[in-house]
């Protein structure tokens, strides 16, 4: 099994089975082009709330176009940060994507068959099945590069359509500055699954400006897309279990677990060989564990576990 794109070996990490023959709302029309469920909340059509009792109709949505669930609640702070971020792009998208929003509180079947175990959680629904995408607020550019990679996914899988969006006017969605020179280099290379030169592009932007947020951030995610290109899941572990004490073996595990939704997985095979290892041999061990912590989210409340532990066997 390969991993040409975030998500191709994450299907199945989320259970909605209990959720895929719930009754639907009346469907669209079927002539002409899908059109999003007309249900409440959004300033676009694009843009839409699902309830426990909607959902199925967007299950049915996306076998043509993706679309993205962002699972949130009001009294969540970062939420409120990520939510206008997701619209924006998604709006930028023009119907490529898009974005339903779960309020976790108001729909608790849902949280439960999304396993939203900390919010934000942002996946999505391609040709039915799950994709998970990330956890907390990320910043913008990430979430430019994660569309960009579910797009190719769902292209792999014939999920091509668009939704029309005749009611967006520019007022509403104003086009975006053109992104500074490295970023769209970097970006248009993700896009063409070209690694190595968006790895190289985002390098070359924290050379001019080692404040570069955005850079910094989508270079740890394409780094991380880039050593799990082409790898076989299945060999991966068996070499892993081969190995117990080797550093690449059990490093590509930990990377396709966390590119596949398993993150606490991957934290409890580094934090064990973490453990394992003589002091002198574990600092690149310690490392790695830092990196995907960074990627996942400090609130993310995985890595405050894996951080807590991670403090016990360093002291």
């Amino acid at each position: 099994m390969s991993t040409p794109a975030p998500g191709s070996v994450m299907r199945g990490a989320v259970d909605l089975s209990s959720l895929r023959n719930r009754p639907q709302p009346p469907a669209a029309p079927a002539a002409g082009a899908p059109a999003a469920p007309a249900l409440a909340g959004g300033a676009s059509p694009l843009v839409f709330d699902v309830t426990d009792a909607s959902f199925g109709e967007v299950l049915e949505l996306s076998r043509t176009v993706p679309v993205v669930i962002d699972l949130w609640a009001e009294w969540c702070g970062p939420c409120k940060q990520l939510s206008p971020v997701l619209e924006k792009v998604v709006i930028e998208l023009g119907g490529r994507l898009v974005l339903a929003k779960v309020d976790v509180d108001a729909n608790p079947q849902l949280a439960q068959g999304f396993r939203a175990q900390s919010i934000p959680m942002v996946l999505a629904l391609v040709a039915g099945q799950p994709v998970p995408l990330f956890t907390g607020a990320v910043p913008e550019q990430q979430v430019r590069d994660v569309f960009a990679q579910l797009l190719q996914l769902a292209a792999q899988h014939g999920v091509t359509g668009t939704v029309p969006v005749d009611g967006v006017t520019d007022d509403v969605a104003p086009e975006e500055p053109p992104l500074p020179p490295l970023h769209a280099e970097a970006f248009a290379a993700i896009e063409e699954g070209d690694y190595a030169r968006a790895i190289t592009a985002y390098e070359k932007a924290l050379v001019e400006n080692p404040r570069d947020a955005d850079a910094r951030a989508g270079l740890g995610q394409v780094r991380l897309l880039d050593r799990v290109q082409g790898a076989d899941l299945q060999a991966a572990r068996d070499a892993a279990a081969a190995e117990p004490t080797g550093l690449d073996a059990q490093f590509l595990v930990a990377d396709l677990d966390v590119v596949g939704g398993h993150v606490d997985d991957a934290f409890g095979r580094l934090l064990d060989l973490f453990q394992a290892l003589p002091a002198d041999d574990r600092a690149p061990v310690r490392e790695r564990l830092l990196e995907l912590f960074g990627l996942v989210g400090d609130d993310d409340a995985r890595v405050i576990r894996a951080r807590a532990r991670l403090a016990s066997l360093l002291f």
